[in-house]
């Protein structure tokens, strides 16, 4: 008797990264747009690397969304973007938004990963590959 191949179908989800200099903090959010972890991870290719790795190790990343791809996060975008990953630029929250919930890294990333779920305060990022 054969028994029939059930195929397992990964969750989709969704990242956020909040960049800094030496350290990313991202987040990873699901369908539901529910939290599901954040981590630190090294501004290096290795870095990069395991950060994806661990994003993917939640499922399917459908885009992730960045804080300042054209500064600390353009390495980065670019990492992201040679993965075949959907980036999206994320601008800061309001003033107002920020002064309800506090400034925190963690905080930054998952409301990145919000924004990238919901497509509102994102930008398609420039590739900086072409004539200015």
């Amino acid at each position: 008797m054969r028994v029939p191949c059930l195929a397992t179908v990964s969750p989709v989800v969704v990242g956020g990264v909040d960049t800094h200099k030496e350290l990313h903090v991202a987040a990873v959010i699901d369908s539901s747009d529910v939290v599901l972890g954040a981590e630190m991870f090294a501004t290096t290719r290795a870095g990069y690397r395991a950060m994806l790795r661990w994003m993917r190790s939640f499922g399917d990343v459908k885009r992730i969304g960045v804080e300042c791809t054209g500064s600390y996060g353009a390495g980065l975008m670019r990492f992201l973007d040679n993965a075949g990953i959907e980036v999206l630029e994320v601008t800061a929250p309001d003033k107002s938004v920020r002064r309800k919930k506090g400034k925190d890294d963690t905080l930054d990333a998952e409301n990145a990963a919000h924004a990238a779920y919901a497509g509102i305060h994102t930008v398609t990022p420039r590739t900086r590959d072409g004539m200015v």
